[in-house]
C-alpha cells in the first residue's frame, strides 16, 4: 500500500462527511470565481471602452457612486487649450433603467466629439445632428431591449426613433444607448453639465509624459481630476466598495470551508487513533504522520477548488444572460484568477489540517494495545 493510497482511503474512509466538505470549500471558491470575476471584470470593461474609443485620459468626479457626479462644461474649454491636449470630448454618462431593462448604460456624447469614431453601423444610420431626436443602440442593448432601426425608445418623459444600431468594440459601448450631449442635456435637464472628459494627448507621447499632463490638468481644474484611461473606475469610492465587499463575502464563505475542513480532519484523525498508533509502531516517523493528515487536508482543498472554480465559472456564465444584466457584465474569468482561486483552497486546506496534524503526532504506540 502506498503513502498515496493511504490518504485518498483515509477521506473515502467516510464518504458522505467527505463530500459535505467538499461542498462547502466549493461554495467558497464559487463565491471568489464569481465575486471577484465580476468586479474585476467591470473595470477591465471599462477600459477596453476606453480604449477602443482613443481614449488616453479620463477627466471625471468620482464619487460614492458608479457615475459621476456632474460639473460645468467649460472645465473641457479649460483643457482644451492645455499644451499637449489633441482633442477633447464632453460626455455625460448615466446607469438607468429603460423600459424593460432595470439598468443600462445611456452614454450622451459631445457632437462631433472623437467618441463617435470607433462605432460601427451594423444597420440603419446615425443621427442626422445633434437635436435630431434619435438614439444608436449598441447591438447587446439592441438585443436586450428588443429594438430594431425604426423602433421607439423611452428616454425619461421623450420617445426617441431608433435610427442605428452599432459595434463599439466593447462590452460596455456595445451595451450603451448613444446620443448627442446637447440632446441628453435637454431631455435630462442637465443643460451645460457633464460628468465626463475624454481626452487624447499629442501621438507619441510617453506614459510618464500623459501622467505629467494628467498632474496639470489637475493643477487647472479643481472640479474633477484627471486619469489615465482605463485607472479611473477603480479609484472611485463605490468601485473600492464593491471589490471590498466581493472579497469580504468571498472570506466568509471560505472560513465556513475552513471549519469543515477542521471539523473533517479532526473526526478522521479521532476515528484512526489506532491506525495511525500502529503506524508509528510498525516505524513510521511522527513526521510522516504529520504529512499524510496535511495531505489528506490539502487533497480535500484541490478537490474543493477545482470543484468550486467549475461551480463559480457556470454560475457567471449563467448571470451573464439574465435579462437585466445582459450587456453589462464582462467577468474576470482568466486562467489567472481560477489559479488563485485553487490555490486559496488548498491553502485552505492544509491551514485546517494543521492542529489535526498535530494532534495525530502526540498518539503513542502503546494506544493501538488499547480497546
Amino acid at each position: 500500500m502506498t503513502f498515496f493510497t493511504i490518504i485518498v482511503r483515509g477521506l473515502l474512509r467516510r464518504p458522505v462527511r467527505t463530500g459535505l466538505t467538499l461542498v462547502g470549500i466549493s461554495i467558497g471558491i464559487a463565491a471568489v470565481v464569481a465575486l471577484v470575476g465580476i468586479s474585476r471584470g467591470f473595470e477591465q470593461s471599462w477600459a477596453t471602452g476606453m480604449k477602443s474609443r482613443g481614449t488616453d485620459i479620463v477627466v471625471t468626479n468620482m464619487g460614492s457612486t458608479l457615475t459621476p457626479k456632474a460639473f460645468g462644461i467649460a472645465v473641457r474649454d479649460h483643457i482644451a487649450s492645455l499644451p499637449n491636449v489633441a482633442a477633447t470630448c464632453a460626455i455625460f454618462v448615466d446607469l438607468t433603467s429603460i423600459e424593460d431593462s432595470s439598468m443600462m448604460v445611456v452614454s450622451s456624447r459631445e457632437w462631433g466629439g472623437f467618441s463617435w469614431q470607433n462605432l460601427k453601423i451594423v444597420s440603419g444610420r446615425m443621427p442626422k445632428d445633434a437635436m435630431e431626436p434619435a438614439v444608436v443602440l449598441g447591438r447587446t442593448a439592441a438585443e436586450v431591449l428588443k429594438k430594431k432601426v425604426g423602433d421607439q425608445i423611452q428616454l425619461e418623459a421623450k420617445e426617441l426613433s431608433v435610427v442605428g444600431i452599432v459595434d463599439g468594440g466593447a462590452l460596455v459601448e456595445n451595451g450603451s444607448v448613444i446620443l448627442s450631449l446637447p440632446l441628453f442635456q435637454e431631455i435630462s435637464g442637465n443643460e451645460g453639465k457633464i460628468n465626463v472628459i475624454d481626452l487624447r494627448a499629442t501621438p507619441g507621447m510617453s506614459e510618464d509624459e500623459v501622467k505629467k499632463l494628467c498632474a496639470q490638468i489637475n493643477a487647472v481644474v479643481p472640479e474633477a481630476r484627471a486619469m489615465v484611461a482605463g485607472e479611473h473606475l477603480g479609484s472611485s469610492q463605490a468601485y473600492r466598495f464593491i471589490s471590498a465587499m466581493s472579497w469580504g463575502t468571498s472570506l466568509l464563505a471560505v472560513i465556513v470551508g475552513v471549519l469543515g475542513v477542521m471539523n473533517t480532519m479532526l473526526m478522521t484523525v479521532f476515528e484512526r487513533k489506532q491506525e495511525i498508533c500502529i503506524l508509528l509502531a510498525i516505524g513510521w516517523k511522527r513526521a510522516r504522520i504529520i504529512r499524510m493528515v496535511l495531505w489528506e487536508s490539502a487533497l480535500l482543498g484541490l478537490l474543493g477548488g477545482i470543484t468550486g472554480v467549475i461551480f463559480g465559472t457556470a454560475g457567471v456564465k449563467l448571470m451573464e444572460q439574465l435579462p437585466s444584466i445582459r450587456g453589462m457584465l464582462e467577468p474576470d474569468l482568466s486562467i489567472g484568477l481560477m489559479v488563485i482561486s485553487v490555490a486559496i483552497a488548498v491553502a485552505v486546506g492544509v491551514i485546517s489540517g494543521l492542529y489535526s496534524a498535530w494532534r495525530s503526532s502526540r498518539l503513542t504506540p502503546g494506544f493501538a494495545m488499547q480497546g
